[in-house]
């Protein structure tokens, strides 16, 4: 038997990161400064990467939005790799999703949302939907311990109490924003997605993947 065959599928959830990757408005985006290059005749090639760490898709730490929040570096890795459930819901744009709109009982403790409300990675759009904060403590008291999404953000893109947040952070929930889900199924994989240790940030640039279970 071909061993290429005994692969699970792998289903990569992270946009490339070029210049032309949407950032939030006023962030910083992807450049790319080259120091030395084996093309011009040096030993190596080197080059300094310069953008926001929540750039694509990316791990929030809690003091991302609340004051003497944990930063990045604590984050606890557990969280971002294990068994995970992609769902997706009713989701309207600028809408938010309520408990209701879940379409489907909840069966792992890691939750990703594909909302289709974010399709184009290079182009920032305002109407994404998001989770509101009833539906977060919904999946509290359903011992979810991260919630992903394909939205650049948890919150409203004119949020100012950033609400969801909040209520992830007195959960101890993980977030992952930015997530490429258009292309995987609904169902159960093992996911894998985690965050750089930069000490003292306030968020962290993440490969996610997810692989079939079994």
């Amino acid at each position: 038997m071909n061993s290429e065959s005994l692969r699970p599928v792998l289903y990569d959830l992270s946009p490339p990161i070029t210049p032309g990757l949407g950032v939030w408005p006023g962030d910083t985006p992807p450049s790319r400064t080259v120091l030395a290059q084996l093309a011009d005749g040096d030993d190596l090639t080197l080059s300094t990467l310069q953008t926001t760490v929540h750039v694509g898709t990316h791990a929030d730490a809690p003091s991302h939005t609340q004051p003497g929040g944990a930063t990045i570096d604590d984050a606890d890795l557990n969280l971002y790799l294990g068994p995970c459930q992609v769902m997706r819901p009713a989701a309207s744009r600028n809408g938010l999703i309520e408990p209701d709109d879940l379409t489907e009982p909840i069966r792992r403790r890691r939750l990703l949302l594909a909302t289709g409300t974010f399709p184009d990675p290079g182009a920032f759009t305002t109407d994404f939907a998001v989770p509101s904060p009833e539906l977060i403590d919904h999946l509290a008291a359903e011992n979810v311990v991260l919630l992903g999404t394909d939205a650049p953000s948890v919150d409203p893109f004119d949020s100012k109490d950033l609400l969801s947040h909040g209520r992830l952070a007195h959960h101890g929930m993980a977030v992952l924003e930015g997530l490429l889900l258009d292309a995987v199924p609904a169902g159960d994989y093992e996911l894998v997605a985690l965050p750089l240790r930069l000490v003292g940030f306030d968020a962290s640039p993440v490969r996610a993947v997810l692989r079939e279970l079994g």
